[in-house]
């Protein structure tokens, strides 16, 4: 068929094959102006496919057929999307490309299926494609150091530049920084301290931080993630919040990324009261090291694809600075420089936090634009997390006074 002629009535489209996972839409009638370029982009797909990519309604094309009736068409279909038609007509035994991949792809949905096909033909994919872009401004440019930060594969790392868009900006990361900045300053300014805070005995008075004497305060179990010991607690924390919870949240979005940083922070307190009853708790280092373990972990197990400078360096550097902030809060806690009137923070927080990092991070960094509800290990995870949250509830509800625990006055 001639690819500029106009598209005539659609008829009633037959079933598609059941090698293909969807057949063709049944709501779609003639369109009503006379070019493609006057019907929404998933009904101009429709048209194309059905009239003059598969007029024999067999639920397959080739992919050089559809590339050039798209740029006949001139239809908006960004370089990155036609690099994946390719990918995706090499894993392909016939070189053809399935309706509902076609769908998926012009809808900007993914599966772990496209996924798999994708990576069956990127190798015929320049590996480098973006580091050759020129003429980029600074925001897109941080955008592609981005996608070599946190991506392994090069075709994800494509899809999120090209598929990245401003809004909603990554505000989650950069709001809880703020925050605890605002609430440091505050207490420094009204105590006049602002080096190892928790010693003044007005600071454990906030109604911010954990202590086992206020678990009845739920919100304690969360909040206590605003307080911070002192200035290089407060630091080191906004500092990996800045730089890898940021950029988490560029690529993963701020539900996923809010939600793993919460459940490294819940985890943390609960984890406190099971297994150092009578310590308080402050500073977001649950949060902080659930983004960072998670990160890690996803580093070092896709370390042949991931394409960030000096990565083994940095990698050593993180963990040294990860493991020194324990050793300083294990001192901290058993070893206090200054007199105290009681039990200073715990340090089992930070534990909790990679734990919850290596598990739950972990499968969440490895599904960059999956469904996570498709995947067996996530309600795994899920689960396990779940059942150690009711146990803590039991826990703090009964075992302190079934082991007569001798928990100090709450202030």
């Amino acid at each position: 068929p001639n690819p500029t002629s106009k598209p005539a009535p659609i008829p009633a489209p037959n079933s598609a094959p059941q090698s293909c996972t969807q057949s063709y839409p049944q709501s779609y009638t003639q369109p009503c102006a006379p070019t493609l370029h006057s019907v929404g982009m998933g009904l101009a797909m429709s048209v194309l496919f059905s009239l003059q990519l598969d007029p024999e309604n067999t639920g397959f094309i080739g992919v050089e057929t559809f590339a050039s009736l798209v740029h006949s068409h001139e239809l908006p279909l960004d370089p990155a999307k036609l690099d994946m038609l390719v990918a995706l007509a090499q894993g392909n035994d016939e070189g053809q490309v399935c309706y509902q991949e076609l769908v998926d792809l012009i809808s900007s949905k993914r599966s772990s299926s496209f996924k798999r096909a994708i990576a069956n033909g990127q190798r015929a994919l320049p590996r480098d494609g973006l580091l050759d872009e020129t003429g980029l401004g600074f925001y897109k440019r941080f955008v592609r150091y981005v996608a070599y930060e946190i991506l392994p594969c090069e075709m994800d790392r494509r899809w999120y530049f090209y598929q990245h868009r401003t809004c909603p900006p990554p505000v989650f990361m950069a709001a809880v920084t703020l925050t605890q900045i605002i609430v440091f300053l505050c207490y420094g300014a009204r105590l006049n301290k602002w080096v190892l805070q928790t010693y003044h005995p007005e600071y454990m008075k906030s109604p911010l931080v954990y202590h086992p004497g206020h678990r009845a305060r739920a919100w304690r179990f969360l909040t206590y993630m605003f307080m911070h010991v002192g200035l290089e607690q407060l630091g080191f924390n906004a500092l990996l919040q800045l730089m890898i919870g940021v950029p988490l949240e560029m690529v993963h979005g701020i539900l996923r990324i809010s939600f793993l940083y919460l459940a490294g922070v819940l985890a943390g307190s609960l984890t406190v009261s099971i297994t150092d009853m009578r310590a308080p708790l402050v500073g977001g280092s649950g949060g902080v090291y659930a983004l960072c373990s998670a990160h890690l972990a996803n580093v070092v197990m896709n370390w042949a694809g991931m394409r960030c400078p000096y990565k083994l360096l940095r990698m050593v550097l993180a963990l040294v600075c990860m493991s020194s902030e324990v050793g300083r809060a294990v001192w901290l806690r058993f070893s206090p420089p200054l007199p105290a009137s009681g039990p200073q923070p715990s340090f089992m927080a930070h534990l909790a936090g990679a734990i919850v990092g290596i598990s739950m991070g972990l499968t969440i960094l490895r599904s960059y634009e999956e469904s996570l509800r498709d995947q067996c290990g996530w309600w795994v995870v899920l689960l396990s997390y779940g059942t150690f949250l009711l146990f803590a509830v039991f826990w703090n509800i009964f075992a302190y006074d079934l082991l007569g625990a001798q928990i100090p006055p709450p202030p």
